[in-house]
């Protein structure tokens, strides 16, 4: 970088002309060096990088959705003879990702827990409102974030608590719990299982728990096989909702959250889980059984 301003500094008309040798001892490098860049100004694997970081841009902009495998592929199929990992170091630099990729997030270090692990990465139920699963997602807007914390029975998969806020406090976490507790007929003994977010450590929302006779749950640090569960959901909403188009305003997205979940995810959406029954078909024929066994 410091080259071209050596020449420019020893050009002839230049306003403050600077000796080559003056130059370079100040910005310091030899002159012999200088030189040696001056012969050949951008050397082949400069040149070389250059039409390589270039054909990954345009086929990163034919399809955003191209992570490097994809890229790779593609600068192959164009006549480049790179290796994958060469070309996940351009991508990295250059940050091309995947539309699909996680994006990484600042660290944060999980607070103590406020209740034991009932639940030690078992995620089934003999019966509705046994065990539910809890935590929150965020999501951008043209106004910015908007949060989601939704509460899943694991019997049926249903979400059977959430709630949409703009702001990630303890009321958002339990304000799902009141809806879930109200939802579900103020079920008593239900185990609900989150990780160590501030929010359901929060005294209002242990406060909830105890009110409504429900069992706290917490799993570890650093376990992510602890919130498995949840993340599918998640993941489902992200690929039928969050990312079939920009999103303007926060009751856009509110809305249309609100819709795929009660109108597609709970009625429409089939789970080979469930025996290819949608959650409210399998909780329905589960309590027509059980009714007729009693």
């Amino acid at each position: 970088m410091m080259y071209p301003l050596v020449r420019d500094l020893a050009a002839k008309g230049a306003p403050l002309r600077v000796p080559v040798s003056v130059a370079c001892r100040v910005l310091g490098f030899s002159k012999q060096s200088y030189y040696k860049w001056g012969r050949n100004p951008i050397s082949d694997r400069d040149w070389n990088e250059a039409h390589l970081i270039n054909a990954a841009f345009d086929a990163h902009a034919d399809d955003p959705a191209f992570g490097y495998r994809l890229i790779s592929d593609e600068l192959a199929s164009q006549g480049f003879t790179v290796s994958e990992r060469r070309v996940w170091r351009v991508c990295s630099q250059q940050q091309l990702w995947s539309v699909f990729s996680k994006k990484k997030g600042k660290s944060r270090t999980p607070g103590p827990p406020v209740h034991d692990d009932l639940v030690k990465r078992c995620f089934t139920a003999a019966g509705p409102n046994k065990l539910w699963l809890t935590d929150i997602t965020e999501h951008h807007t043209g106004e910015g974030k908007l949060y989601l914390c939704a509460i899943k029975d694991v019997f049926s998969n249903k979400i059977v608590g959430y709630s949409i806020d703009s702001r990630m406090k303890a009321r958002l976490a339990v304000d799902a719990l009141e809806m879930a507790v109200t939802h579900r007929g103020r079920p008593a003994g239900v185990v609900v299982h989150s990780d160590r977010g501030s929010q359901f450590r929060s005294r209002k929302f242990v406060r909830v728990l105890a009110r409504h006779g429900l069992l706290g749950s917490m799993g570890k640090v650093g376990a992510a096989g602890d919130n498995a569960a949840m993340e599918s959901f998640f993941a489902l909403l992200q690929k039928n909702v969050l990312d079939r188009q920009s999103w303007a305003t926060r009751d856009q997205l509110r809305m249309a959250i609100v819709g795929w979940v009660e109108r597609t995810y709970h009625r429409r959406r089939r789970q080979r889980r469930l025996g290819k029954l949608t959650p409210v078909e399998f909780e329905t024929i589960m309590m027509d059984t059980v009714a007729l066994a009693a």
